[in-house]
């Protein structure tokens, strides 16, 4: 990837900002005869600094200088990061986080994936789309964990190719939680009372301000079994392992040790042991670009009106995703 092609990005870069510069001086500081050729040469300037960005961004696009895109999965997983118009995300935006794979996908200097796990897991479905996501990449995936990548995270990790960690990195949690907050006794301290008008039998199971009866709680129990089925097939299907084997692990946590002896690990390593492996895989020297989300203040505003949206739509007690009426689904 270097020389002969670091030459003529160079050079490319050099042809564009010459013509920039040529265009600028003809149009701003030749062809007027007042005073304003003062300004004329500021234009000039800011016509050879707009042309060394465009023809950076040319010759970046034809004669790339990396080989490997890198992307990360930081924090808690939600849809999109939590955060608000006037605050950054506080966890990894599904999201975003697909939308850079994507971007990466199409990048054609990105020849691998490496996705930098760090997270404790989250919502079931956003995690299920950046998995998705990595499964659909069009190349080798390569999956690092550096401290955690539990539970939706090592969902995730499924849909790649090799997962590496290190020694003490915290993997696995395959599993899945349904909780609740039982308020009714505080409810009947402070003298409120539950009533709903509802359609259907198990429409407010798990609604906070009544009591469960056992009908509901074997309901609900029903969803989470069937999200850890779901869990455990894919990450079965992905990993090539056995179920009875993740199950076995009764969805507790390893050290990363422990975990490749497990399975769950293929390989211990830093990340310059993932890209000298990374430059056995492709043949040649690695260079990685690291992608960050484009996400600017009109997604920022559509979330946070999607927000105000469902809040509004569904109550306080549904705001979050994968709420039922209180009741919170996790991976």
């Amino acid at each position: 990837m270097a020389g002969a092609d670091d030459i003529i990005r160079g050079l490319l870069v050099v042809i564009i900002v010459g013509i920039g510069t040529v265009l600028g001086w003809v149009l701003f500081v030749r062809t007027p005869d007042n005073l304003a050729q003062l300004l004329g040469v500021l234009l000039v300037v800011a016509v050879a600094v707009a042309t060394a960005r465009i023809g950076s961004n040319i010759a970046g696009s034809l004669l790339p200088a990396h080989n490997v895109a890198e992307v990360a999965v930081e924090g808690p997983i939600s849809r999109d990061g939590g955060g608000g118009i006037t605050s950054p995300p506080v966890g990894a935006s599904a999201d975003d986080i697909v939308e850079q794979i994507d971007r990466a996908d199409a990048d054609r200097g990105s020849e691998a994936l490496l996705l930098k796990l760090n997270t404790p897991g989250g919502e079931i479905v956003p995690s299920e789309d950046i998995r998705i996501a990595a499964e659909e990449f069009d190349g080798p995936t390569i999956a690092y964990a550096t401290d955690v990548c539990a539970s939706g995270g090592y969902d995730i990790a499924a849909g790649c190719d090799e997962l590496w960690a290190r020694e003490g990195s915290i993997v696995g949690s395959i599993g899945v939680v349904g909780s609740r907050v039982n308020a009714k006794e505080l409810a009947d301290r402070l003298g409120l009372s539950y009533e709903q008008f509802t359609a259907g039998e198990y429409k407010d199971a798990g609604v906070p301000l009544k009591e469960m009866t056992e009908d509901e709680r074997e309901y609900l129990q029903g969803i989470v079994d069937d999200y850890y089925d779901q869990f455990i097939d894919t990450v079965a299907e992905g990993r090539e392992m056995d179920a009875e084997t993740l199950k076995d692990t009764e969805a507790r946590i390893f050290l990363g040790d422990e975990a490749e002896e497990r399975g769950l690990v293929d390989r211990l390593g830093t990340r310059d042991d993932v890209k000298a492996s990374l430059e056995q895989r492709l043949g040649e020297a690695v260079t990685i670009k690291e992608y960050e989300p484009e996400r600017g203040l009109t997604g920022k505003l559509r979330g946070g009106a999607q927000q105000v949206a469902f809040a509004l739509g569904a109550g306080i007690a549904g705001v979050a995703d994968g709420d039922i009426e209180g009741l919170s689904f996790r991976r």
